[in-house]
């Protein structure tokens, strides 16, 4: 699996291919950080469900020791606090049962191939951690390839509205509460592929996808 970063604005999705897509266990997760730039921020919680045929099967969330402080504004959108790190486990223990959790599920994420797999990786080498290869579905990547009419950066927003989707029940900005949703917009997804009569999710030739846009608060951190 590579993913390319072609320019601010796309990257390139290429050596992906997941089978039998309706049938498949996945592992939905989501990662919280003190901030949307990867190669700057630290994860701050993890939160993963394993989903089966429209069934949330069981549930893992941590909170993570970070090194790096939380913005006060990223500490209110999340809810995520300095002092609640303070005794949360180490990465490389909550990676650890991450992958535990996982077995042999095929990983699902929101935007992942942007934010949460490079996070995952450079935690990985930070801590002297082996990083698991494993396949990893990014349902903005799902979405698009059945959509090429389509030229919009679709982000989580942008899916709930086209899928209208449910979401004032669920935690938002919480890696629990975030894996639900991504749940629910899997499930909305893979109805279409079912509907276009497709089993397989076929990124070999390489799929362009836009990049979701960073927020005004995090611009000043570029460079």
């Amino acid at each position: 699996m590579n993913i390319t970063f072609l320019s601010n604005d796309v990257y390139l999705a290429d050596g992906i291919r997941v089978d039998n897509l309706v049938d498949r266990l996945y592992c939905i997760f989501d990662l919280e950080g003190t901030g949307i730039l990867a190669e700057h921020e630290s994860i701050t919680q993890f939160g993963a469900i394993l989903y089966q045929n429209g069934r949330v099967l069981d549930t893992f969330t941590s909170l993570v020791n970070s090194t790096t402080p939380i913005p006060e504004a990223v500490q209110q959108l999340t809810g995520i606090s300095n002092e609640s790190l303070v005794d949360a486990p180490s990465y490389s223990e909550v990676y650890r049962r991450f992958i535990e959790f996982c077995g042999d599920a095929v990983l699902v994420t929101q935007a992942g191939y942007e934010y949460d797999l490079p996070m995952l990786k450079k935690h990985c080498h930070l801590h002297d951690v082996p990083y698991v290869e494993r396949p990893v579905i990014d349902t903005k990547a799902l979405f698009a390839a059945i959509h090429p009419e389509l030229d919009e950066v679709f982000s989580t927003d942008y899916l709930i509205d086209y899928y209208g989707i449910e979401d004032t029940d669920i935690k938002r900005h919480d890696a629990a509460g975030d894996c639900v949703l991504i749940s629910r917009i899997l499930m909305r997804i893979l109805a279409e592929y079912r509907t276009k009569q497709l089993a397989d999710f076929d990124l070999t030739e390489g799929l362009k996808v836009r990049r979701f846009i960073i927020p005004q608060m995090y611009l000043s951190k570029q460079g």
